[in-house]
Formats: C-alpha cells, sequence, structure tokens
C-alpha cells in the first residue's frame, strides 16, 4: 500500500481507483472512449469520523463504490477519488 501525504477531513476517505478494464471477457480490446469509470478501488487514507459517524473503513480496504460517486482529484501524478463514507457500498 502506498503512502500519500493527503489526510482527509471528517468522515472522507482517498480511495485509488483500480485501472479500468482493458479487455472485455471475451477477448476485445476496449477503446479509452469506451471505458466506464471504475466502480472499486483501494482505500489509501480515512478521515477521524465525526461525532455521529464513526469510521468502519480503514486504509488498505479494497471497496465498492458508486459510479458517480466522490470527485476526482490528481495528487503527485496519480488520480485518486475522495468520497465520503456513506458512498461506498461494501468492502471486498
Amino acid at each position: 500500500m502506498e503512502k500519500v501525504n493527503v489526510k482527509p477531513l471528517g468522515d472522507r476517505v482517498l480511495v485509488l481507483p483500480a485501472p479500468a478494464e482493458e479487455k472485455t471477457a471475451g477477448g476485445i480490446i476496449i477503446p479509452d472512449t469506451a471505458k466506464e469509470k471504475p466502480q472499486k478501488g483501494v482505500i489509501v487514507a480515512v478521515g477521524p469520523g465525526t461525532k455521529d459517524q464513526k469510521m468502519t473503513v480503514k486504509a488498505g480496504d479494497q471497496v465498492l463504490y458508486g459510479k458517480y460517486s466522490g470527485t476526482e482529484i490528481n495528487y503527485e501524478g496519480k488520480s485518486y477519488m475522495i468520497m465520503k463514507e456513506s458512498d461506498i457500498y461494501a468492502i471486498i
């Protein structure tokens, strides 16, 4: 797991999205324009939570999240997603 000097605030988490699929199950190569946004990734950093929301995920967890969840940010040349913990559907 990588270390990032970004500390999310409140009940937010920083997620490194999984790379988009390059091929279909049948072996067809997907062009960049047709690739779907990934909906899974690895949590890199977790905020402290709020008085009403205790954090249940931790750095290193692989998670599934909504297609339009969070905000994409670029930090030191990498793309991350920052989102509320409530946008995460499951730990896998």
